[in-house]
């Protein structure tokens, strides 16, 4: 697997992993008003493992986190109109 010759950057998959749940929370809670921070995490988280998937060469999944960081964007849009 490629991930393991990426060793240095666990912890930035790890601030990803809890950016995701963070946002996942944030959108889950029913409260409109915090919305948009929800969509702004997951940007950032998004953005996160598409570099990661980048790096390790994954294009797959790497096109699955553009689409979703996409759509985070779209979401923030939305918010704001």
């Amino acid at each position: 697997m490629k991930i393991r010759f990426y060793q240095n950057l666990n912890g930035v998959r790890w601030l990803g992993f809890a950016l995701a749940m963070l946002s996942a929370f944030l959108l889950s809670g029913g409260n409109a008003e915090i919305q948009w921070m929800g969509w702004a995490v997951a940007c950032v988280s998004c953005s996160i493992w598409l570099y990661m998937g980048y790096k390790d060469q994954d294009i797959p999944r790497a096109l699955m986190e553009l689409m979703y960081l996409c759509l985070a964007i779209r979401g923030i849009y939305n918010w704001v109109q």
